[in-house]
């Protein structure tokens, strides 16, 4: 247990909502005050990739399982080289009881400037979500501010819809992913010699996880990661033989740059995408996106194959899909459904080597149901 029993029961700290709601808690991360969309996310662990993956930039995550950094964190797990999460929100915070912890949740929050309140009623918080949908806070962890002010900033603050955040988590320059570097290791993944690349992709950096480049690597393509406004010649001199485009945070359409890059290289290349990839595929091929209502967030969404019939519980992290009717051109197969609200999940061009899935088959956090698309893509790439 975190023994701060003095700021648990004064609870001066607190999550302030647009919609005027405030709950009240106390900080266990950094003591500073920060603005985000709050979520909910499902999974009864995978906090630190959750809280490391850049496609959670922008939004402020609620665990609903209660009991919330037991297993600590490592240097393996990560899934870019910071935390990219806004803030954190659980009901209770442990100690790390686990032999591979190697500093607490708490510390790293604290390391990474990145505010966290426990003590807050996360059933009530979700259900709200669930409810109302979505919705813009601020989170208070400084103590110097009070409700009122709180709630208009809340309210005041632009959000994530028609906002560019792929820019703001990309990378700065072209790179190779490091097959030696300790990065390319995770647990039960990368201890093994990798097998020698036998063919060369260009990945572009949305807000890629370490993970979906572990499972690419783990196919045999030697990878270049390129920042997320490269242009579709630049990419075409590299000589690839095929283009990945990767998850990342916030709302599809702003990126009207990476449309048009897209829009360039289909038909010269076999092309893969994952998440906001799959939504950038999917309005480059003439299709809507659109918000949901509280989003997809966590590691048990039941998605089913429709080529085979076999249902994938998946990991999964976005508040945008591709609307299925407006891709309704012939030119697109739909391969994938989510079995909670029947949106779509996955496509496939009926004419060109382009597949795409909207949740995320590199399990990091799990399940492994789906890692089964890397090697599609390599097949993709091997017959074309």
């Amino acid at each position: 247990m975190i023994k701060n029993w003095k700021e648990q029961r004064e609870k001066k700290c607190f999550l302030a909502l647009e919609d005027g709601t405030v709950l009240h808690g106390y900080s266990v991360g950094a003591e500073t005050d920060a603005l985000g969309e709050v979520v909910f996310n499902t999974g009864m662990t995978g906090y630190q990739e959750i809280l490391t993956d850049p496609s959670y930039h922008g939004q402020i995550v609620t665990m609903t399982y209660p009991e919330i950094g037991n297993t600590g964190m490592n240097s393996e797990d990560a899934e870019a080289a910071r935390v990219f999460a806004n803030g954190l929100i659980v009901h209770e915070m442990n100690e790390p009881q686990n032999w591979r912890s190697q500093v607490s949740l708490v510390e790293c929050l604290r390391q990474n400037n990145t505010p966290a309140l426990a003590g807050i009623d996360t059933r009530a918080l979700t259900s709200k979500l669930r409810d109302g949908g979505t919705l813009k806070a601020f989170i208070c962890a400084s103590g110097n501010m009070n409700t009122e002010e709180a709630v208009e900033k809340a309210r005041a603050w632009e959000g994530l819809d028609n906002q560019d955040y792929a820019k703001k988590v990309t990378c700065s320059e072209i790179f190779s992913w490091n097959t030696h570097a300790e990065a390319d290791t995770t647990w039960g993944l990368g201890d093994e010699n990798p097998v020698d690349p036998n063919f060369h992709i260009v990945a572009y950096d949305f807000g890629i996880k370490w993970n979906i480049l572990r499972r690419l690597r783990e196919q045999g393509l030697a990878i270049t990661v390129v920042p997320a406004h490269t242009a579709a010649d630049e990419v075409l001199k590299l000589k690839p033989d095929a283009v990945f485009l990767s998850n990342g945070p916030a709302d599809p359409a702003p990126l009207d740059y990476a449309v048009r890059n897209i829009q360039a290289l289909i038909g010269k290349i076999p092309m893969m995408g994952i998440c906001l990839g799959h939504q950038l595929i999917g309005l480059a091929l003439g299709g809507r996106t659109y918000r949901l209502k509280f989003g997809h967030h966590g590691c048990n969404h039941p998605v089913m194959d429709l080529q085979t019939g076999k249902v994938e519980i998946t990991s999964q992290n976005h508040n945008f899909v591709v609307d299925a009717q407006s891709l309704s051109n012939g030119k697109v197969e739909v391969t994938h459904v989510n079995l909670n609200d029947q949106t779509m999940e996955g496509l496939r061009h009926r004419h060109e080597p382009v597949i795409s899935m909207q949740y995320h088959p590199e399990a990091a956090p799990g399940p492994h149901d789906a890692t089964y698309l890397f090697k599609q893509f390599k097949e993709l790439i091997t017959a074309a």
